[in-house]
């Protein structure tokens, strides 16, 4: 498996900024046994450290040009990026960068504080609310040889967090990418005063990797490819697919600046089609029954047999429980830095990734939702999370990035559906047997470089043009805003050329 960091090189007509991407990396490579990469640093404010409820300040008066709050950008540590008090709550930008006025597609939050400053009173509320009550109680973390017991966990809740899965090498390189990446977002120049560029259809201060991407993917950086298989997660993801031949759809990941004081609503990562019967008992089959029947609820002695041949012949409950164990999609998110209370963990909702149901509007959730949170889970660690689960951003009152990237892995029922080929060949050739194999559907041809890879842009409009500009007849994008009950409510670029 691919425990070693490997260098490539890409093609002469790669984009520039890509080339960039790729030299940063591979310099990165060798230095990166320290927790840091050589010669990076934090920029330290002279702020509290967040433990404290008062601010002493708020961090938009007198606060330092953008260009030292960027120098030396870390996406760990204190930081002036962020609470940017010209930003109203809820305000989301449409594909072109102007707030949108239509509340039709989007999910804002009701119970946000007024301003994004450290000393708002509902602030100040918020922060006290969340360090006393912020969190799963008693949240589970695996270490990475517990794959049995990760597995289990993985079914019944639809999530597992296993610590450990980045050794300093890992984490180190991850950190640089998404520091670069996210420095080169931050740098553009706001709208109508606002400090930063916002992403189309996302709450403000928070951004995805992935779609920021004019190709909707992280597969043309080794610090997102690199992650694609490691000894720490390979066997659990082995396990929980019940094969070898499971494939990778992308990567990516989400962020919360500072100052991102509202919670994102609830939802998934995908809907279940309940499609490939057949395919899906086999992988039940396949499954070791310890990890199995007492995951779903009750004992495995009592754990239903199936006897039948086909799917269809199966009772409706028996059908369920299939359905249930068989993930049709994994996403890794590596944590960048501990999940506290303060600095935005993600939420997950135990149990729901078995729900036919849509998850509640945000008016609607009940607070133990709003809580529900991976505060616990360390700098390195790997959250497993199934794609059909309940899931969502919450308030980073802190100040330092929260940033979670991903791998997103497909089950081998899937195979091919929808792929887009957005890992350059160069890179693939790069990786280990297994990562290769799984990633076949997503490479690119020699000497074609992925159509919009290593073009980084907020504003889907930008996206698609530049997508539109590097595919030419070859390839199409259209501007999607997904299902507020599925993906959530970002506008997206897809690249319609496919790896069937």
């Amino acid at each position: 498996m691919g425990a070693r960091i490997l260098l490539c090189v890409l093609r002469a007509g790669a984009p520039l900024r890509a080339r960039r991407q790729l030299a940063c990396a591979n310099r990165c490579a060798p230095s990166i046994r320290l927790q840091r990469v050589r010669g990076a640093k934090c920029f330290k404010s002279n702020l509290p450290s967040g433990d404290g409820i008062k601010a002493t300040r708020d961090p938009v008066s007198s606060r330092p040009t953008k260009e030292e709050e960027l120098e030396g950008f870390c996406v760990f540590g204190d930081s002036f990026v962020g609470w940017d008090a010209a930003v109203p709550p809820n305000e989301v930008v449409d594909e072109d960068g102007a707030p949108m006025q239509s509340m039709v597609g989007r999910a804002p939050d009701p119970r946000c504080p007024s301003r994004r400053v450290t000393d708002d009173p509902k602030v100040q509320a918020l922060r006290r609310h969340l360090k006393a009550n912020n969190g799963i109680p008693g949240l589970e973390i695996c270490a990475p040889d517990e794959v049995d017991r990760a597995t289990r966990i993985f079914r019944r809740d639809g999530f597992v967090v296993v610590r450990d899965a980045l050794d300093a090498a890992h984490l180190a390189l991850f950190r640089e990418g998404c520091a670069r990446v996210l420095k080169e977002i931050l740098a553009m120049p706001g709208r109508d005063g606002r400090r930063y560029l916002a992403e189309s259809g996302r709450l403000p201060h928070r951004y995805c990797y992935g779609t920021t991407s004019a190709s909707r993917q992280m597969m043309h950086d080794p610090a997102w490819t690199s992650m694609i298989d490691l000894p720490t997660t390979t066997p659990i993801l082995k396990a929980i697919f019940a094969s070898a031949d499971y494939g990778v759809w992308g990567g990516g990941g989400d962020l919360s600046l500072p100052g991102a004081i509202e919670y994102q609503h609830l939802h998934t990562d995908g809907i279940d089609e309940q499609q490939g019967g057949d395919g899906r008992l086999a992988a039940y089959r396949r499954q070791e029954p310890s990890a199995r029947g007492s995951a779903r609820g009750f004992p495995s002695q009592e754990e239903p047999t199936v006897e039948a041949e086909h799917f269809a012949d199966l009772p409706f409950r028996t059908q369920r429980l299939v359905m249930d164990c068989t993930s049709p999609g994994v996403t890794i998110n590596f944590a960048m830095t501990d999940l506290t209370w303060e600095n935005g963990p993600i939420r997950e909702i135990p149990g729901t990734h078995t729900a036919t149901a849509p998850p509640p509007k945000p008016e609607d959730e009940p607070e133990w939702m709003r809580l529900s949170t991976l505060v616990g889970a360390p700098a390195g660690s790997a959250i497993f999370r199934d794609v059909r689960a309940w899931h969502g951003a919450t308030p980073n009152l802190s100040r330092e990035v929260r940033a979670l990237p991903s791998i997103e892995y497909s089950a081998p029922a899937r195979h091919g559906r929808h792929f887009q080929k957005t890992m350059p060949h160069e890179i693939w050739q790069s990786l280990s047997p297994h990562a290769q194999h799984i990633t076949r559907f997503i490479k690119q041809e020699p000497g074609v470089w992925p159509h919009g890879a290593g073009i980084t842009t907020p504003l889907a409009c930008d996206r698609q043009a530049a997508f539109e500009r590097s595919a030419g007849k070859s390839g199409n994008a259209n501007l999607v805003r997904t299902d507020p009950s599925s993906a959530g409510t970002v506008v997206r670029v897809f690249n319609h050329e496919t790896g069937d």
